[in-house]
């Protein structure tokens, strides 16, 4: 990790889980992922690995899918220097994610958060409070889907991070192919 990064630039990372099943008598928290959402899953760690293939912290919701995400992502090449999985991301909403990541440590200067809707486009819409690239923002307007990415660019440190500190430089959804559309 690096020392000090007071004056440069942190980033964000906000990952809604890939696709999951819809099971009768399967509880919400132990979805766990369809073969599509495996393959997108796998497209975003793809992404990652030329955007960022070290992630200082990831804090990861506990439930199935959201386990079953990173792990694909880490599959496909990206490291992580700490893994956290909490609770929190999965019942305390946005409250809970943003205390999460106001407690990461400051010199921490990349934090992917693996998570649910409503929570990461709420989060990425309090954060940037429209500011951003204009078609990072346009695609964010159009819905936060399963395996959307936001990467939001914050000049503050960790504990002051707030509404309208951050910046929306990336917004990607990873789609994966089968075999049929090789």
């Amino acid at each position: 990790m690096l020392s000090d990064m007071t004056d440069q630039v942190r980033q964000l990372l906000l990952l809604r889980h890939a696709k999951a099943e819809h099971t009768i008598g399967v509880s919400d928290h132990e979805r766990r992922l369809i073969e599509r959402g495996k393959r997108d899953a796998a497209a975003v760690g793809e992404w990652l690995m030329h955007f960022a293939a070290t992630i200082d912290l990831v804090i990861c919701s506990t439930s199935s899918r959201t386990r079953q995400t990173w792990e694909a992502i880490e599959h496909a090449g990206v490291t992580a220097i700490e893994v956290e999985f909490a609770r929190g991301v999965y019942s305390a909403g946005a409250a809970g994610v943003m205390n999460l990541v106001r407690e990461a440590d400051p010199s921490v200067q990349r934090i992917l958060v693996v998570g649910h809707e409503p929570t990461m486009s709420w989060l990425a819409e309090r954060l940037t409070g429209g500011d951003g690239e204009v078609g990072a923002l346009d695609h964010l307007a159009e819905g936060f889907p399963t395996s959307g990415l936001a990467v939001l660019d914050c000049s503050t440190d960790w504990k002051h991070l707030d509404d309208g500190k951050a910046s929306l430089t990336h917004f990607v959804v990873g789609r994966g192919r089968t075999h049929a559309d090789h």
